[in-house]
């Protein structure tokens, strides 16, 4: 399955062609800094144009809504919509740059290190051999006493390096004396910089001079470092306030919107509060996977399987109850969650165990549930219901085409339906859509 961030970007509208428990990735082409500009404007353009034709169509369906109650529902679904979106993304950057900054900072201090050791070398050297000792010089004459063998110093000379004179044949072996300490020094980065004509007392000089550089430019990366990495913590806890504003939110709204009589402010309402609780539903799940050990990374979740609503996994723990107030579900076959995490069907045992209702614990992929639920006792019909679990067959308003799909409703208005599912936006991602024509559904109550 695909990693995706927990960034929550909900739209009141059906679910793009392609879209089902198994999401695919299409890489764009890179594209120039000037083009990536122009798009990042106009995407950010048209995301304010959405987000304003979002708000007057929300005012519009809370227009028979006392004006204090419109407002704080308008407000959360900014809060959801736009500021925690907003928000989430300044985290995702912040992140990211804190990383880098930490890259650059450990580069400095290994290029430090690096020539700190090139002059603890060279200062055990000078202790045996002085400062004047010139290491190229010395090479060069090693290698005439051992090749000579009776030719003339000219022979030899041609023979090894094809120099026409003495200071050609000098250079070209500096030249291999400085290849021979990179290759048997790792740490020779600074070093290799350095003249090999110098000696070593003046090739220790320079070192020095050079490692004074690097640690100024360690110092300022590790300083951009912890910055970035301070800067990066300020957007989490801002994130995190968000959210937390938005619970306050919520809870405060619940309670009013049950009281509302106009069925499409109702509606309305009820689709604000979903979006609310389902950013707080991927937080949640989030961190129930850090803590039982899966890698979290700048909001990305790793997991899942290659096949959408696959049945299997690990259990989730022990059984629910039977129905529930609902008058839904039942405790016959349910021995814990045993669907792959971070899949659909997954998903549905959880949150229909929530909202109090027993699942069996193998119906299955999610395109088969409404076929195996009757064998355990569930009522499978076209009658949605706030609970019910909507199985789509294979390729049905998205599904995948082998596996199907399954999602729970959430609320239900006339013959449209609210749904919360998982792993349309990659494992361990809820998010949530509007459908209409509801009774077209099979529903396993």
């Amino acid at each position: 399955m695909n990693k995706t961030t927990n960034t929550i970007k909900p739209a009141l509208a059906a679910l793009t062609a392609g879209m089902c428990c198994v999401a695919g990735l299409v890489m764009a082409p890179a594209q120039p800094a000037e083009a990536s500009t122009y798009s990042n404007l106009v995407s950010a353009q048209n995301q304010h144009a959405a987000s304003v034709a979002r708000e007057a169509q929300l005012k519009a369906q809370l227009a028979g809504v006392s004006s204090e109650l419109a407002n704080k529902i308008v407000e959360l679904d900014d809060l959801t919509n736009n500021k925690i979106v907003a928000a989430q993304d300044k985290v995702t950057q912040a992140n990211a740059d804190a990383a880098a900054a930490q890259e650059e900072a450990q580069a400095a201090a290994q290029r430090l290190e690096a020539a700190q050791k090139d002059k603890e070398t060279l200062e055990q050297q000078i202790e045996q051999t002085g400062k004047d000792y010139d290491d190229a010089h010395a090479a060069v004459a090693q290698l005439a006493r051992d090749s000579m063998h009776g030719s003339s110093t000219s022979e030899v000379m041609s023979v090894v390096t094809g120099a026409s004179s003495t200071q050609d044949f000098v250079n070209s072996m500096q030249s291999r004396d400085a290849l021979s300490r990179n290759e048997a020094n790792a740490a020779s980065t600074a070093a290799s910089d350095l003249s090999t004509s110098k000696n070593r007392g003046e090739r220790l000089a320079a070192i020095e001079k050079q490692i004074a550089t690097l640690k100024t430019q360690a110092d300022q990366k590790s300083a951009a470092a912890q910055t970035a990495a301070e800067n990066a913590q300020s957007e989490r806890d801002a994130l995190e306030q968000l959210r937390e504003e938005g619970e306050q939110r919520r809870n405060e709204l619940t309670s009013m919107v049950s009281n509302l009589k106009d069925q499409q402010a109702a509606q309305a309402a009820q689709t604000v509060l979903l979006a609310s609780r389902v950013d707080s539903y991927n937080q949640q799940y989030i961190k129930e996977q850090a803590a039982a050990g899966g890698q979290v990374n700048n909001g990305q979740q790793g997991g899942g399987g290659t096949g959408g609503g696959t049945s299997g996994g690990t259990s989730s723990g022990g059984s629910s109850s039977a129905g529930g107030s609902t008058g839904q579900g039942t405790s016959n076959g349910d021995v814990g969650n045993r669907y792959y995490p971070g899949q659909c069907t997954w998903y549905a045992y959880n949150r229909r165990k929530e909202m109090g209702i027993g699942t069996p614990s193998y119906l299955h992929n999610g395109g088969e549930w409404y076929l195996n639920a009757p064998r355990y006792g569930l009522r499978v019909d076209h009658v949605p219901q706030v609970g019910a679990a909507l199985s789509f067959p294979p390729g049905v308003a998205g599904a995948d085409g082998t596996y199907g799909h399954v999602a729970v409703v959430e609320s239900v208005s006339g013959n449209t339906v609210t749904i919360s599912e998982m792993n349309v936006k990659g494992a361990y991602v809820i998010s949530w859509r509007t459908l209409s024509n509801a009774s077209a559904y099979w529903y396993v109550h």
